[in-house]
């Protein structure tokens, strides 16, 4: 008796399908950026990197993913939104350095393909970054039945910007007697969602409370704000010293990284402006505060060192952009710490 003859659609992968979803990728990867040379299709996405208008260009890279945000983003039909989760987070940690994004690669990886969902998030992740004036290029698409289950994804991508080498806002201009500037986040954004899912396994009552005017599922699905197009134009003004994205390890875990070795930052706590969907997690969860300080943001979304002259005309400026900013602390003496004062409010 003959065998039954294994196949790749039987093993789980069926070409046809893929192609298919290929084709409803081209739509939403069309842009009007003349430098994308190429389309979908290629083995490679080409990009004309003649920059005139910079003296010396130094490219600015950085790859990211949406953390277990994305979990509860496929359990609770928030796909879209991750995905803008992704590309914000992404644009923020380059910008930090005066980066303008430029191009953006993305991965997705699947159990089982679903035509629907990659074409969704293809489309969303290509609208995330043509509002922020950057374009998908391309990625890839990989479907791996019996590494991940049916259902289950996994987004992640990269960006190039660019940025003249004159121009790095690295904080090395940082000195003594800056002011810290912290502009608002509007709300968990992308980081310590695994203590969030924790919270939600061990307090499942905690999705029956309201936030403010909001549901709890709502509050925290939230997708990270962009700082770019608020802080675009404060880039190489001499006022503006260093940036830091907060995320992962908080307000001192970030602001640290941009710190020359011999000065501290001092944040005054009672400054901060907490966002209520955090006094939600920490009350029902019993966090202490030095933990909800290490793993969230707080409110604080990204921080600026500033020049004390320009300190007005930064906060005015991002205010511009419906952004609320406002000063948490200083740069004084030290050795690259950053100290906490008072408690927060």
């Amino acid at each position: 008796m003959e065998r039954d003859k294994l196949t790749y659609a039987g093993a789980g992968i069926n070409i046809d399908d893929t192609d298919a979803v290929k084709q409803s990728m081209a739509n939403s990867l069309k842009t009007n950026d003349s430098r994308v040379l190429n389309s979908l299709g290629a083995f490679a996405s080409l990009y004309d990197f003649r920059f005139p208008e910079y003296e010396h260009p130094v490219m600015v890279m950085k790859t990211e993913e949406p953390g277990s945000k994305q979990k509860l983003a496929f359990q609770y039909g928030r796909v879209r939104s991750v995905c803008y989760d992704m590309i914000n987070h992404l644009i923020n940690d380059i910008i930090v350095m005066g980066a303008k994004p430029l191009a953006v690669q993305d991965a997705i990886i699947c159990g089982a393909i679903d035509k629907e969902i990659i074409s969704e998030i293809v489309d969303a992740v290509s609208a995330a970054c043509k509002e922020q004036d950057c374009a998908l290029t391309g990625g890839e698409t990989s479907i791996q039945p019996g590494v991940l289950e049916k259902g289950s994804y996994i987004l992640t991508s990269s960006i190039v910007g660019i940025v003249d080498k004159s121009k790095i806002i690295d904080g090395s201009t940082i000195r003594k007697g800056d002011i810290i500037v912290a502009v608002a986040s509007n709300g968990v954004h992308t980081n310590g969602y695994t203590l969030v899912r924790a919270i939600m396994d061990k307090h499942p009552e905690i999705l029956n409370i309201r936030v403010g005017d909001e549901n709890f599922l709502d509050a925290i699905m939230k997708p990270h704000l962009c700082y770019y197009k608020p802080l675009k134009d404060l880039f190489g003004g001499d006022g503006l010293h260093g940036m830091a994205h907060i995320t992962g390890g908080g307000i001192e875990g970030n602001l640290n990284r941009v710190l020359p070795n011999e000065l501290n930052a001092i944040i005054d706590l009672s400054r901060v402006d907490v966002l209520p969907v955090f006094q939600v997690l920490q009350n029902v969860g019993n966090i202490a505060e030095s933990e909800m300080l290490r793993t969230f943001n707080m409110g604080v979304g990204l921080v600026m060192v500033v020049d004390p002259k320009t300190v007005d005309a930064v906060i005015q400026h991002v205010s511009a952009f419906g952004l609320k900013s406002y000063t948490i602390g200083e740069i004084v003496d030290g050795n690259k710490e950053v100290i906490f004062q008072q408690k927060l409010k």
